[in-house]
């Protein structure tokens, strides 16, 4: 098991970790969750902020088929959050150099429970290490409540940015965690951080 960070997306699907990354965003975000979005082929889930602007850290197994992953938007452009949840922040939705937005946190179906939690370990501590490594300060998200709650838990520096409001997608809530050298640590007080992750293997532009 590894971790692979790809640098844009060209909306080419022959990389076999995005392949099946995008095949288990559908699985999971299309058919467990229903929420209405674009799907290609029948198979693929990829929206309008897969881009070359796009960063995605993925977990994968030997073979390199996707574990878990997350997408990673740049805040000074045009975002999820600042462009169609704003209403969910009680100020003006965090932006600028140094704040990522992390979207699309996808834990693959096919795992056990056991499996999906040490995947989702993984990614959470390949999320800081590359914050850390790329001097991204702030990452803010929207997530669905029961989620949002599981993050704010987690024991890293996070707190919610307003209210919830209810979507057609649910009741969904925004926040920003505060990413630092102290971030590590108050993970590993609870059991989130993963020692064992090896640094992650840099693909710079996605096929």
């Amino acid at each position: 098991m590894g971790v692979i960070v790809e640098s844009g997306f060209g909306g080419r699907l022959e990389e076999r970790a995005l392949k099946s990354m995008f095949e288990d965003r559908k699985s999971v975000f299309v058919d467990l969750l229903n929420w209405d979005l674009p799907v290609l082929d029948g198979r693929f889930e990829v929206d309008e902020f897969d881009d070359e602007h796009a960063t995605y850290v993925i977990v994968a197994d030997d073979k390199g088929d996707h574990l878990g992953s997350a997408r990673l938007l740049p805040t000074a452009r045009r975002h999820i959050l600042g462009s169609l949840f704003s209403e969910l922040c009680a100020g003006s939705p965090p932006q600028g150099p140094g704040i990522s937005e992390i979207t699309r946190f996808c834990l693959s179906r096919r795992q056990t429970s056991h499996s999906r939690r040490q995947t989702r370990n993984r990614l959470i501590t390949a999320l800081v290490s590359h914050a850390l490594e790329r001097g991204i300060r702030t990452f803010t998200g929207v997530a669905e409540v029961s989620w949002l709650q599981q993050i704010l838990a987690f024991g890293w520096n996070c707190r919610p940015l307003g209210l919830p409001l209810r979507f057609d997608c649910g009741l969904i809530g925004a926040l920003a965690i505060e990413v630092g050298p102290e971030t590590p640590v108050l993970l590993a007080r609870n059991g989130i951080w993963d020692a064992v992750v090896e640094p992650p293997v840099q693909i710079q532009k996605a096929a």
